[in-house]
């Protein structure tokens, strides 16, 4: 019991005897310790009111440990003063009984509390099954004595102790005890090994709800001894004997001490099922066994044990192994052979395989090979143990038997025959193949070929991922319809094959195969296909994408599903096609539009995303350039055949208009004007002024210019030439006009200043005058100066005025009809001033200049037409 135990019923005894509030009632049985208690059985507990308590019975109350209140069924009222209460213990009742005492109506009055410890638990139950056991030490016996009991499954809950007593004679009883709950061996001490004599054994359990013994039991000694395994366990092979071993060994014990009795079994090497010799057949002090029937030069593991003679005591311990292969005899079985047929453009390759006999019966040497073509002499080949190849060529329509033997050191193996007929004349094969997977093993069911000389089914399985494609094969009894394969790889797929092999006279015959490829375990593909855009349209896109490398599939591929949204946006869209399919177009695109797109591969297992590709779609559809380039084009030669034809109806006006015609001053008006006629007085309103020149003078007017007006010259001749007759370099010469100055200086006044320009009839192109030609004032005309009056030399030289008089026409005179008529429709050559108006009308020169020019002014000048 703890020191807090021991503390807290220390206080509960003070309050009791101090008389506090809470010692008014009192429990009995009471104890200063822990009141221990069996489970499962009835206790009962009595409160008692002391006198000077304001309480009766009928305010008594019982709680448990954790202040849960017992039923009042349970409750026994004694008398006024003491209420009692029994109850089942339970596992939950170990601890705290409480008796309370309180009432409502009494609220100034405390509570009274006393309570006991309880310790619930269970008696200890009688051992069972008592064994006794020594083992071995070196050469002798282990004085040390272990029993072994079985306690039970309950727990005591309590301190148990459990005591091992051993009689031996009339010695003293020798024990040991082991302070356990549940204790379920003990060992003692017996100081020497009792040989030859007998041993009583028995255990005591004790607790403090009580003790209990197990039966006595009596046993000779050495029947309680573990013996060790024999010593020196050797199987021996032996020549000439190849289906038999001889097995010695030596006792672990003296015999004198213990007879033993041994227990011989054996397995081949990497097998677990064990063969065991009856015991019968090495009891009784032998130390040498030989096996029989067993398998020529095959490994086998021996091991030995032993117990006391007649099987009274402990078997020992399994020797260690023991490992030896029987002697070589000859080949009981035929090399199993083999071939792969690999057509070609000149007959067909055959590649010979075979396995060494599966009863050997010793090392290999060599192999003999025998070939023939069309039943032709068989040719012998030689081949060495290691090799188990062989090539060679079978030319078209030929057919070929195929014999081969295994030899070792003993013997010579049965032949194995193989018939490869032509090509046409193949065996038919079995119906149906199908495969599943289970436990990591391939299940092969196949049907059909059920033909009478069906001899025997051939499995043919191939990793296609290996570059070599060595072959593995099984052969399987002919009326099997299904068997299991195992060594596969997983993530690899292999392609397995079903040929049912015939008779054939002396020979075997392989029918057609019917081949499935098989993966014994897939997952996703290790990455996605690589997909491009090779037609990129205006609402579609062709997508090729090639098949995910075989090395990467790890399984087959069930579906590829395209997944493709615009690059502006995170909406896609998906589309699954079949996994033949190695193209898609993909439709309802926008278009002039991003694209991403990318494949996702999918097996049973899983899926794999290839890389995105990026594309954009055309923004003409087909068909569309070229149309507009038709219209355009159609357009364009439309247009240019309508200006064409324009141009061919408008010809004269447009060659007006590029080509403007140039007058000819000899059919110029001014031609045909003479200062003879003077004009008349009813002039037009266009107010033009005649100043008579005469015409017979002897001086030029260009002379007459330079002579009457040598003041003047600066302001009478304009500074730039104008020219309106094309051609004319007299009326190119600049001159200057007449201002407001100019006519004050001559007693004139002007409002306003006119400009004059002098005209020169000169003749034109090529045409020589007979008179000087008369110089013509005109107000800014665009016609030509003559070469007068750029060059007045000129005229000096050519006889003056009188020499071109005969140019001008005398008598017309400058009416406004003609005038008008002149201006409307002009000849070709002809020279014409015509009016123009102006806001303001420019003055009439009154005073002529003395040398007879006349000067025409008007409002704004003439201009040639």
């Amino acid at each position: 019991m703890d020191t807090s135990h021991h503390f807290f019923l220390l206080l509960m005894f003070l309050h009791y005897t101090i008389g506090t509030n809470t010692s008014c009632v009192k429990i009995l049985p009471d104890s200063n310790s822990s009141i221990l208690v069996e489970l499962g059985k009835n206790f009962t507990a009595t409160c008692h009111l002391l006198e000077r308590s304001a309480y009766t019975s009928d305010d008594i109350e019982w709680l448990l440990d954790d202040y849960s209140s017992i039923a009042k069924q349970h409750y026994h009222k004694i008398n006024e003063s003491s209420v009692s209460v029994t109850v089942n213990v339970s596992r939950n009742m170990n601890g705290w009984l409480r008796c309370k005492a309180s009432r409502k109506s009494l609220s100034f009055t405390p509570s009274c509390f006393y309570g006991v410890s309880l310790r619930a638990g269970y008696p200890p139950l009688k051992p069972e099954n008592l064994t006794c056991m020594a083992v071995q030490e070196g050469s002798g016996i282990s004085p040390y004595l272990k029993c072994s009991w079985d306690p039970g499954t309950r727990d005591p809950l309590l301190d148990t102790t459990y005591t091992l007593y051993v009689e031996i004679g009339v010695e003293p009883t020798y024990s040991n005890s082991c302070k356990q709950r549940l204790a379920e061996s003990c060992t003692v001490n017996l100081s020497t090994f009792p040989v030859f004599m007998d041993v009583n054994v028995c255990v005591e359990v004790k607790n403090e709800l009580g003790s209990v013994r197990s039966d006595k039991l009596k046993w000779d000694a050495l029947t309680l001894v573990k013996p060790n395994p024999p010593l020196d366990v050797q199987p021996l092979a032996e020549v000439n004997f190849s289906t038999s071993l001889m097995v010695t060994w030596k006792p672990p014990i003296e015999k004198t001490t213990m007879p033993l009795s041994y227990l011989i079994r054996y397995c081949k090497v990497d097998s677990d099922v064990w063969i065991e010799v009856p015991e019968i057949s090495t009891q009784a002090h032998k130390e040498s066994f030989r096996l029989q029937s067993l398998k020529p030069y095959t490994e086998y593991v021996v091991q030995m044990r032993c117990i006391k003679e007649h099987n009274e005591s402990y078997w020992s311990e399994w020797s260690a192994n023991a490992t030896v292969r029987t002697a070589e005899a000859e080949p009981a079985s035929a090399p199993d052979l083999w071939r792969i047929i690999q057509p070609t453009s000149d007959g067909r390759n055959v590649t010979l395989l075979w396995k060494p006999p599966v009863k050997a019966n010793g090392v290999i040497l060599k192999y003999e090979l025998y070939i023939s073509q069309d039943n032709g002499k068989l040719e012998r080949l030689d081949e060495v143990a290691d090799n188990r190849m062989h090539l060679m060529q079978l030319p078209p329509g030929k057919e070929a038997n195929i014999e081969i033997t295994a030899t070792n050191s003993i013997g010579v193996s049965p032949k194995a025959t193989l018939f490869i007929p032509r090509s046409d004349r193949e065996r038919p094969g079995v119906g149906s193949v199908s495969w599943s997977v289970r436990d990591e093993e391939l299940l092969v069911e196949w049907t059909g070929a059920s033909n009478a000389h069906v001899s025997e089914f051939l499995l043919e399985w191939v990793n296609v991922q290996q570059r070599d494609l060595q072959p593995h094969w099984q052969r399987v009894p002919r009326n099997a319809n299904s068997t299991t394969l195992t060594g596969f790889e997983k993530l690899k797929r292999y392609n397995i094959s079903v040929y049912p092999i015939y008779k054939h006279r002396l020979y075997t015959q392989a029918g057609r195969p019917v081949t499935k490829a098989v993966y014994i375990q897939q997952e996703s593909p290790e990455k996605g296909p690589t997909v491009t855009v090779t037609k990129s349209k205006k609402n579609s896109a062709e997508l090729t994408w090639e098949e995910i490398p075989l090395d990467s599939r790890r399984g087959f591929i069930i579906n590829y599903t395209i997944f493709y949204w615009a690059g502006n946006t995170d909406r896609w869209q998906s589309v699954t096609v079949g996994d033949h399919v190695r193209s898609h177009v993909l439709t309802d695109l926008e278009s002039e539009t991003d694209y991403v797109v990318h494949i996702m591969a999918s097996t049973v297992a899983g899926s794999k995303n290839g890389s995105d590709f990026n594309f954009k779609t055309m923004k003409y559809g087909d068909g569309e350039v070229e149309v507009i380039v038709v219209v355009v084009c159609l357009s364009f030669l439309f247009l240019t055949v309508f200006i064409i034809m324009i141009c061919l109806r408008k010809k004269e006006v447009i060659k007006q208009l590029l080509w403007p015609h140039v007058p000819d001053p000899s059919d110029s008006s001014i031609a045909h004007w003479s200062p003879d006629f003077p004009v008349k007085a009813d002039m037009p309103k266009e107010d033009v002024s005649v100043v008579e020149v005469d015409v017979f003078d002897g001086k030029s007017l260009c002379e007459e210019d330079k002579t009457v007006l040598p003041l003047k010259k600066d302001k009478y001749l304009s500074e730039e030439h104008s020219s309106g007759i094309g051609g004319s370099s007299c009326m190119s010469s600049p001159r200057h006009s007449v201002s407001d100055s100019d006519e004050s200086d001559s007693g004139q006044t002007t409002a306003s200043t006119v400009q004059y320009s002098s005209v020169v009839a000169s003749g034109y192109k090529g045409q020589t005058p007979n008179h000087p030609p008369p110089v013509f004032a005109r107000s800014e005309s665009t016609q030509p100066l003559l070469d007068c009056e750029e060059h007045p030399d000129l005229l000096n030289d050519s006889g003056g005025l009188s020499s071109r008089n005969s140019y001008f026409r005398r008598g017309r005179e400058l009416e406004p009809g003609a005038l008008a008529q002149d201006c409307g429709e002009p000849n070709g050559g002809s020279l014409t001033f015509c009016p123009v108006q102006e806001e303001e009308a420019s003055p009439i020169v009154e005073d002529p200049p003395a040398s007879g020019v006349s000067y025409m002014s008007q409002k704004s000048g003439y201009r040639p037409q």
